[in-house]
């Protein structure tokens, strides 16, 4: 174990400070090399500092694996959002277009039913005056007030022309003796 290449050992000494000097340098080498022997030789403590790195390492990689996790499932509910307001986006938009469609088919309808009205109301005027004018000539002079007055105020003509059809019925159902 002697190490011919170092300077000073293995060859004389050349005083007292020096040889102290040499025996305290192998000591420390001495002391290092039974140390990494001890060292070597400690089985249990070279099995616990590896179960210790181990588990720092499965430590590490819990970490990391669990970030990994909560990475995705951000990346997923973030996803699952925009797709959920995309589809809301798309529902909105098919509603409106339904509204419209609507608005649009309620506006031809209404059109269509004014102008129907109207061509009714209109046709309805004109036999109203046609029949007024057929009345009034077709009538004797001194009736035709009445008839007007009639025509203008139905209802209350209505009710005596109904009293007057009593009467007659009743005069004819039981006559006087």
């Amino acid at each position: 174990m002697t190490d011919r290449t170092t300077p000073g050992v293995g060859g004389g000494a050349k005083g007292p400070e020096e040889l102290r000097e040499q025996i305290e340098r192998t000591r420390s080498q001495l002391g290092d090399t039974v140390e990494e022997l001890a060292g070597k030789m400690d089985v249990k403590g070279r099995a616990r500092a590896r179960a210790a790195d181990l588990r720092d390492k499965a430590g590490a990689m819990t970490v990391q694996l669990r970030s990994t996790a909560a990475q995705a499932g951000h990346t997923a509910h973030d996803r699952a959002t925009h797709a959920g307001h995309t589809m809301h986006d798309r529902a909105t938009q098919a509603g409106h277009a339904m509204h419209d469609k609507a608005m649009q088919a309620s506006h031809k309808v209404q059109d269509r039913t004014t102008r129907t009205g109207h061509q009714v109301q209109g046709r309805a005027a004109k036999t109203g005056h046609d029949l007024q004018h057929r009345v009034e000539h077709s009538v004797p002079q001194p009736a035709r007030p009445v008839v007007r007055a009639a025509i203008r105020h139905p209802r209350p003509a209505l009710v005596i022309s109904a009293a007057l059809a009593a009467v007659v019925v009743v005069s004819w159902r039981y006559p006087k003796r």
